[in-house]
């Protein structure tokens, strides 16, 4: 079993009076194995930089407690809990110039000089800086800062690395390409680390694991294939995933024979009973309503499907995203051809048992994936 690197218990976080401010992280408890790369991922305000700064000691656990390779450490200074962090701000020392900045914590750490050079020009080469090394934060982008606040976490020898949108100023190209040397580097020394972020393709891209927050709330903490495949409730459903997972309110009426999801306009879908388990089954049978997802992938046409009209086709290069009027709603398909549909035009799609997700009306809380209990 892979040892704990930090706990995280119970954790509240108040901004104001506790219990009467603003509640920006609930009750959160999540626990990240040494050497792995775990992501924060939700959209603004969801509380994922809040847990990040409680990590780091840059804000005040209000209730609940962090453990850091066993010891406690909420009550801890930053300086002493032996954490590197990468902000989003940058947070480089003006008066330094890139490689100082670099250098610093390995000068206080009492490297030698070789050792900090050799360091230094790794990383650099791998964020590719090497030709800012001697420039001063003031004369650089805010691309280029970005990869030195980066480089200055990376080069730590830290119990956890802590990257706050650490990409969110570069072009895609590049980001794609440190994705990778970034993910390769952690991995090949053994290192952990926490990533916030708002970009589920790096999430998906950098992490092991990724905790999906909204609210304050932990909505899901799983691999990203767990999370796609199985989201735990509609919002991660519905979150994660691009394009998004397409939604539909139904009435849902099981028998011994089949299970029938009756939705918007009149459109009904009539399943045999075999096509899902009999627990499945039984969690259908009571409830009158439901909500059913599937994802674009998982949409087919097909000549005995359910009639649909087209309002956009889209060739992106790629793919076709294909937007159609179904149910009182808009179904969105994908396929990797490129394909002639004209807005207006009538098709037919078939939406397999075996992809349909159904989660409870009210609470959002996941029923079923295919033909198996949630």
């Amino acid at each position: 079993m892979m040892e704990t690197a930090l706990r995280i218990d119970g954790v509240d976080k108040f901004y104001g009076p506790v219990d009467y401010g603003v509640h920006a992280v609930k009750k959160l408890t999540m626990d990240v194995k040494k050497g792995e790369i775990i992501a924060l991922l939700g959209s603004s305000g969801c509380g994922k930089t809040s847990t990040l700064r409680m990590i780091a000691g840059f804000e005040a656990v209000s209730r609940g407690q962090i453990s850091l390779g066993g010891r406690p450490v909420h009550m801890l200074a930053p300086v002493k809990r032996n954490v590197a962090m990468a902000f989003e701000g940058y947070s480089l020392y003006p008066p330094l110039t890139v490689k100082e900045n670099m250098a610093f914590a390995l000068k206080a750490a009492k490297l030698s000089n070789a050792e900090v050079e050799e360091k230094v020009a790794y990383i650099a080469k791998l964020l590719e800086i090497e030709d800012i090394l001697g420039r001063y934060p003031s004369s650089i982008s805010g691309g280029q800062q970005q990869r030195a606040s980066l480089g200055r976490a990376l080069i730590r020898n830290a119990d956890l690395h802590l990257l706050d949108e650490p990409m969110g100023q570069l072009e895609p190209q590049l980001r794609a390409v440190l994705r990778g040397r970034i993910k390769h580097y952690i991995k090949e020394r053994g290192l952990t680390a926490i990533l916030v972020t708002h970009d589920q393709t790096e999430a998906n891209a950098l992490a092991d694991r990724i905790a999906v927050m909204e609210g304050g709330v932990l909505q899901q903490f799983d691999t990203p294939e767990m999370i796609k495949e199985r989201p735990a409730n509609l919002f991660t459903g519905t979150f994660v995933g691009e394009p998004p997972m397409n939604v539909f309110s139904a009435s849902v009426t099981t028998s011994g024979e089949s299970v029938s999801f009756g939705l918007g306009d009149g459109v009904k879908l009539d399943y045999p009973a075999s096509a899902f388990a009999p627990e499945v089954r039984a969690a259908l049978g009571k409830r009158n309503r439901v909500t059913i997802g599937i994802r674009p992938y998982a949409v087919r046409r097909a000549d005995d499907g359910v009639a649909a009209k087209v309002a956009v086709n889209q060739w992106l290069g790629d793919q076709t995203h294909i937007a159609a009027d179904f149910a009182g709603a808009t179904m969105v398909l994908v396929e990797h051809d490129r394909v002639s549909l004209t807005p207006g035009e009538t098709i037919r799609i078939h939406l397999a048992p075996k992809s349909l997700h159904v989660f409870d009306a009210e609470t959002g809380v996941a029923i079923s994936h295919g033909d198996q209990l949630a």
